[in-house]
């Protein structure tokens, strides 16, 4: 058996939950750096090295990637928040501005990375009430299919040919320490984590573990490349997502949300969008299933004891 080949990996936005979490599943690797690039050094000290970039303009930040041996794209203003005009073209920019200029620092490179693994978001399907959506479906409309179309266009606008690139259309990453899932045991432990409106949304959600292995798989797997759904196999309703978490966190009790109350106190009180509670989809990873991708967290139960048991508080 051969020694593992030395890697060098950018993830452009890894300060935040997300990034932080690939940065140490990548580095667990042998001979494995990472580089985490953004705007706000990460809250916390890790396996990473960082580099600032203002992620708008080409300067000296771009000579990380020359060599590197592939780059992860995860930059984009959070989308909880209160959809004001202003935060609807942060959220915007924030991703279309990042993901053109790491594509002309590519184009710059005189040894670019081989491969670009680009986040996308599941929301360019919008909100079908029942719609079982995979790779094939359709774009919704709205803010979110809006910016999920212009994200993943400037992708391959600035995508060099001769890189490989992987776009991921996730959902919902519950994970420990971070994410919204913070939030939602924070209102169940209080006895609010009932279902929101009629809870029939659609959750589609994938382990934080198996979202961590899709990227790692885009980055080393070089037959993989387009775009690709990354989310666990079985979405839930709402209803049944927050009846499994009360149950991984032993609260018997969990008060329903009327659709009214979330639309008056999600802006009032929690300073977000009520929509991303009222309405979902529901989606399938049929390609990442067809190509023999196995996944460690396939029912959202077992997943959230899992996460629950980890990180009780």
């Amino acid at each position: 058996m051969t020694d593992a080949a030395p890697m060098r990996i950018v993830i452009a936005g890894g300060s935040g939950f997300l990034g932080r979490s690939l940065a140490r599943h990548l580095a667990r690797r042998p001979k494995t750096k990472v580089i985490i690039l953004s705007r706000n050094r990460p809250a916390e000290e890790g396996p990473w090295t960082f580099q600032s970039w203002d992620a708008r303009n080409l300067c000296e930040w771009s000579h990380v990637l020359e060599g590197a041996t592939a780059v992860v794209n995860l930059v984009g203003r959070t989308v909880d928040c209160i959809k004001t005009p202003g935060n609807r073209a942060e959220i915007m920019d924030s991703r279309v501005d990042a993901t053109r200029v790491l594509g002309e620092a590519m184009h710059d490179a005189d040894v670019p990375p081989p491969v670009w693994v680009q986040m996308s978001t599941a929301h360019i399907y919008g909100d079908p009430p029942t719609e079982i959506c995979d790779e094939s479906s359709p774009t919704g409309t709205g803010l979110a299919p809006e910016v999920g179309e212009a994200w993943e266009r400037t992708f391959h606008e600035h995508c060099p040919p001769e890189i490989r690139g992987v776009v991921l259309r996730t959902s919902f990453v519950i994970g420990r320490g971070g994410g919204a899932l913070t939030r939602l045991r924070s209102l169940a432990r209080i006895g609010l984590g009932g279902k929101v409106g009629h809870g029939r949304q659609g959750m589609s959600w994938i382990h934080e573990e198996d979202m961590n292995r899709i990227f790692e798989r885009g980055i080393l797997d070089p037959s993989m490349r387009g775009t690709y759904v990354a989310t666990a196999p079985n979405p839930v309703s709402n209803e049944e997502f927050m009846r499994s978490l009360r149950r991984a966190m032993g609260v018997p009790i969990g008060l329903p949300a009327f659709g009214w109350m979330v639309r008056i106190g999600a802006p009032l009180f929690l300073r977000t969008d009520p929509e991303l509670a009222i309405l979902g989809r529901y989606c399938v990873p049929r390609r990442l299933q067809g190509e023999g991708f196995t996944f460690e967290h396939p029912e959202v139960e077992a997943a959230l004891i899992d996460l629950c048991r980890a990180d009780p508080v």
